[in-house]
């Protein structure tokens, strides 16, 4: 019987308050007699986009006292994560071919990291997500997710759509109604916020974007999730609430599954 599926991808990122930082990807991987951690950055610096990875064996995550601490010396990262509110935890999808299980372990967190010679001082946020279904088996053709972070107030949202639809709206760890969520604006009922789109981090094809720097991984994965298609941009966001207009930074995405 081949080995279950199993993915723990954390998700780590951090803006100053110029919108320069970076994401951090760390993931341990169980499939098919397959075992194997990678790692990766993404990292923008005055308007310029730059990227690494690794797929050496490299540490995880630590988690303290309610901070994380990152350090990923092949990939130049040494930062820590102190969480300005308490995390959330939900089972998104749970199925006999498998689940999905988020962890938003800081919803907005203070951040001091050093990443490729630079280091940054800003807001950030971090997550962990579980897998034991693989991502092409997930029943789901589109994905909205973000992240606003500003010294006041956080938003997380989460949107699936597809033949499993879910969505979820969290406003300082609190969850709201959610009444519209696009690029472009997340709308509820108490809440507004809207994104610019400034700057794109990255955009296309899994195949042309991500799997080229882990072939490992790309040799055992289907055509269809190289054919998974992503956009993830920076953008300036305003958050409407209560009369109060907060800006901030967010950093969000729109994942399109290719059909069968």
């Amino acid at each position: 019987m081949p080995e279950p599926f199993s993915l723990a991808k954390w998700y780590l990122d951090f803006l100053d308050s110029n919108g320069s930082g970076g994401i951090i990807y760390v993931a341990e991987l169980c499939w098919s007699g397959l075992r194997m951690c990678y790692a990766s950055t993404l990292t923008v610096a005055d308007g310029t986009i730059g990227s690494k990875t690794s797929i050496r064996t490299c540490k995880l995550p630590k988690i303290d006292s309610g901070k994380i601490v990152v350090q990923l010396p092949r990939l130049g990262v040494e930062g820590a994560w102190e969480g300005l509110a308490h995390p959330i935890e939900r089972e998104i999808l749970a199925s006999e071919q498998g689940a999905v299980q988020w962890n938003c372990l800081q919803p907005a967190a203070r951040v001091s990291c050093v990443l490729g010679g630079r280091k940054t001082e800003g807001l950030g946020y971090a997550e962990l997500l579980h897998l034991t279904m693989a991502p092409w088996k997930l029943p789901i053709r589109e994905l909205h997710w973000g992240r606003f972070v500003s010294e006041t107030d956080s938003l997380v949202w989460i949107d699936w759509c597809g033949p499993f639809c879910y969505r979820l709206l969290l406003h300082n760890g609190k969850q709201v109604d959610a009444i519209s969520i696009t690029a472009q604006e997340i709308q509820s009922s108490v809440l507004s916020l809207t994104l610019d789109r400034g700057l794109i981090l990255r955009s296309g094809e899994l195949g042309s974007t991500v799997f080229p720097s882990i072939r490992k991984l790309a040799a055992y994965v289907p055509g269809r999730m190289l054919r998974l298609s992503e956009c993830k941009w920076r953008s300036r966001a305003v958050l409407q609430h209560e009369g109060r207009s907060i800006s901030g930074w967010a950093i969000h995405e729109v994942v399109r599954w290719p059909e069968e």
